[in-house]
């Protein structure tokens, strides 16, 4: 902020690339979490089952929640969070990753 004040909100981007060792165990574990959500409706229940049934980036989003990430970081509170999962077709945990490999201007343009 160009006057000197400091704001109260930050973003942190995290990006985790996770590798699906045991589909039935990461399904099955995102079932349990379903099945025990009493605040889930019966039909939204039915459709979540199904979607992380077919789709195991489905059945991560389902257990990784933001708030879990940082409930425990003293003096911050989370106030919003989003997140969404993809199954990576041609990604290569060989490669050597770099942080540049983030565009983070495009995400910071037009701020301020």
């Amino acid at each position: 902020m160009s006057n000197g004040e400091t704001s109260r909100f930050v973003r942190l981007h995290v990006e985790l690339i996770m590798e699906v060792t045991d589909a039935d165990l990461l399904t099955g574990a995102a079932l349990t979490r379903i099945d025990g959500d009493p605040s889930l409706p019966e039909e939204e229940r039915r459709q979540s089952q199904e979607t992380v049934r077919e789709e195991p980036a489905e059945a991560l989003a389902q257990l990784v929640d933001p708030f879990d990430l940082v409930a425990a970081v003293p003096g911050a509170e989370l106030a919003q969070a989003s997140w969404s999962s993809e199954e990576l077709t041609d990604y290569d945990p060989d490669a050597e990753w770099e942080a540049a490999e983030w565009d983070l201007a495009d995400d910071t343009e037009g701020a301020g």
